[in-house]
């Protein structure tokens, strides 16, 4: 087992190859260039910063452009888009999107344009709820405690969403929110939901889905199921970022220790919707 005083050395020398990553970027640093940097072989510079991250330096460095690229596609074309994140062409920007993001560059340019979006604030088993939702499904769920607080969620969408038309449809949203929460919440798993995100984090969203109700599992089983034991740290990461509260079920995942962890919506609410499954499974 590594000890402190190691595991110290390491974290050093990962935050310097971050550091490194982060102003080299645009010049695509090979593995061997991060290592001599970092003072390490490549190796070993591999192999700890695998374990520290979940991912190698090279899928660091691929977040790093992706993430430079969605930035560059807002004001420039897709080309100019490729060049300036030190890509060779617009090809390998293409490959770069599909994988990271399950969308082309042209398409996340545009990303939602043409789209119609309802939303509606009710009121839940768990507070209040935000919901948006599209013909091709629902693309958010959000709990919150004052009505006033609903702003940040609208500027999410909005930010998440940014070319779509997004509209207040109460009345086709309190439909929905009744059907999800109705005491035969069962059927609420044939609803069809948007999901935008990574292949890692919807393949980790969908291991989600398949923890019964009234359960509750850690981070390392989610991780194990994905097929990928060391990559709980990166599992916790992704299931952060889910968006569709309740539905893709984050609430039954909690540390090995036992302690909830962390919730989006909060922990109070988190224990209260991992009892609140587990009373309605008990025969009446």
């Amino acid at each position: 087992m590594t000890n402190i005083n190691d595991q110290h050395v390491n974290y050093q020398r990962i935050q310097k190859a971050i550091y490194y990553l982060n102003q080299n970027q645009e010049v695509q640093p090979s593995l061997s260039d991060i290592a001599q940097y970092v003072g390490v072989s490549d190796f070993h510079l591999q192999r700890i910063f695998s374990d520290w991250a979940g991912v190698s330096p090279k899928q660091f460095l691929q977040y790093l452009t992706k993430e430079k690229a969605k930035e560059k596609l807002r004001n420039h074309s897709v080309m100019d888009a490729a060049l300036s994140c030190g890509l060779s062409g617009s090809s390998r920007l293409h490959d770069l999107m599909i994988s990271y993001e399950c969308v082309t560059p042209g398409e996340y340019k545009s990303w939602g344009k043409g789209l119609l979006i309802h939303y509606g604030v009710h009121r839940s088993p768990f507070g209040f709820c935000f919901i948006a939702t599209t013909k091709r499904g629902i693309c958010k769920l959000a709990f919150f405690d004052e009505e006033s607080e609903q702003h940040p969620f609208m500027k999410e969408l909005i930010d998440e969403w940014p070319n779509a038309v997004i509209q207040e449809n109460e009345a086709d949203t309190y439909t929905l929110v009744q059907h999800i929460f109705d005491k035969d919440y069962s059927s609420s798993s044939n609803l069809n939901m948007l999901l935008k995100g990574s292949p890692f984090q919807i393949k980790v969203w969908e291991a989600l889905l398949k923890i019964p109700k009234g359960s509750i599992v850690s981070y390392q089983n989610v991780a194990n199921e994905i097929g990928d034991s060391n990559a709980s740290r990166a599992v916790a990461s992704a299931i952060a970022k889910n968006r569709i509260g309740y539905l893709i079920p984050c609430h039954r995942v909690i540390r090995s220790t036992g302690a909830l962890s962390n919730y989006r919506w909060g922990s109070d609410r988190k224990a209260a919707l991992i009892g609140w499954e587990e009373c309605n499974l008990l025969p009446l």
